[in-house]
């Protein structure tokens, strides 16, 4: 059983306070650390239970199943062990709001028509859209408290951007421990919440401030919060795209279910004009995600290096 608690902040959503006290919180975390956890988050135990149980079913699927969940986006699909990541696949879901996108994932790893495994389908459908709401509303509702917290005019800033979920499955040995899981990297969209195994830890984060890393150890019952790569563009350098990998500990499986706000696919984004003045000129090129992730994906920047290739000089 690996220790609980940690560096960062572990920030009660239900605490009986202001909600510019809860706001300012949740902004000095980001700011300070790029990551904290969350209590009272407003999705249930039952719900993150089942899902998990949900993910370790998805992932005893045939590796010629595995396959058929294709990229949407660049790099969203299956992902087998390679020679970077050699213990870890993942599945990918983009678009984890739409009830229609889950069906067709699911359908992506239907290899039979037997009739017991199409109604675990559709018990896994069921978990995996309920839980996807309560995730997007609980990522939503962090964005909209972080532009409350800056005293923005436009606090929906996210209006139509789409989520994505990366379930993860790592197959630690005794002769992996020690080596990394996954490698170094930041998170590409907005905001990423992960609801990390509760018994296994590894997930590890660098301080920004010293270059030291830090461990993000499971802590029952919470979830942990990353920012990304389009938080850094859209608060014009202010929100910490933290950096972070995985760990092996110790030679056992470890899952874990990450949901990431993105940001605009189709259009460039840009810091809101509070963000922008004489004392803090512009950093960062207007781009999409879409674009960001193009310039992480075939130039193989995944540490937060694509933004200086966006940077005004």
């Amino acid at each position: 059983m690996a220790e609980t608690g940690g560096v960062i902040p572990t920030i009660d959503l239900e605490e009986e306070v202001s909600d510019k006290t809860l706001n300012q919180k949740i902004r000095e975390a980001s700011e300070r650390w790029g990551c904290f956890r969350v209590i009272n988050h407003g999705v249930s135990l039952s719900l993150m239970s089942e899902m998990k149980k949900t993910v370790m079913d998805l992932f005893e699927r045939p590796y010629e199943v595995k396959v058929r969940n294709t990229d949407v986006l660049l790099g969203s699909g299956y992902r087998a062990p390679n020679e970077t990541n050699p213990y870890y696949e993942a599945l990918g879901l983009y678009d984890m709001a739409s009830p229609q996108a889950v069906n067709t994932f699911c359908d992506q790893l239907d290899a039979s028509v037997d009739q017991r495994f199409l109604l675990f389908l559709v018990f896994g459908w069921e978990i995996m859209v309920k839980y996807a709401e309560a995730i997007n509303g609980l990522a939503k509702d962090l964005a909209r408290r972080l532009a409350e917290s800056y005293g923005l005019a436009e606090t929906n800033f996210f209006k139509g951007w789409p989520s994505q979920f990366r379930i993860n499955k790592y197959h630690f040995q005794p002769e992996t421990v020690g080596k990394l899981g996954v490698q170094l990297h930041t998170d590409s969209g907005f905001l990423t919440i992960l609801q990390d195994d509760e018994n296994v830890g590894g997930l590890e984060a660098m301080d920004h401030s010293s270059g030291t890393f830090f461990p993000i150890n499971p802590l029952p019952n919470t979830l942990a919060i990353n920012l990304g790569d389009m938080a850094a563009i859209w608060s014009n350098g202010r929100l910490c795209n933290v950096k972070h990998r995985v760990q092996c500990n110790e030679a056992t499986e470890r899952f874990s279910i990450a949901s990431f706000l993105l940001g605009p696919m189709d259009t460039d984004l840009e810091p809101p004009k509070e963000f922008v003045d004489a004392e803090h000129p512009r950093l960062y090129k207007p781009i999409s995600h879409d674009g960001i992730r193009n310039i992480r994906m075939t130039m193989k920047l995944h540490d937060g290096e694509a933004l200086k290739l966006i940077t005004y000089e």
